[in-house]
């Protein structure tokens, strides 16, 4: 596939250009920050913000994205299919 965007720089505004599933984990952080989550599966998503807050968003619907730049998935979610976008 030809990449005719290659040329031009990364930005938090563009679309995803890598991505990998999450299992949840109090102690390891991602491999990198997010640019967003996917959530695949309703339930709540406990989070460690990139700036250190610890945030729990409650009763995401199956099928969200939020545009979140997370550092950790905490143990504490309940959610399910979560996919970090980068």
């Amino acid at each position: 596939m030809t990449q005719t965007l290659k040329n031009r720089a990364e930005n938090l505004e563009g679309p995803a250009q890598d991505g990998f599933p999450v299992t949840p984990d109090d102690d390891a952080l991602l491999v990198q920050p997010t640019r967003a989550l996917y959530v695949g599966a309703d339930g709540d998503l406990a989070v460690e913000m990139l700036c250190g807050a610890q945030l729990v968003f409650e009763a995401v619907a199956g099928g969200t994205l939020l545009p979140l730049r997370v550092r950790k998935v905490m143990a504490a979610t309940t959610a399910g299919a979560v996919v970090a976008l980068l």
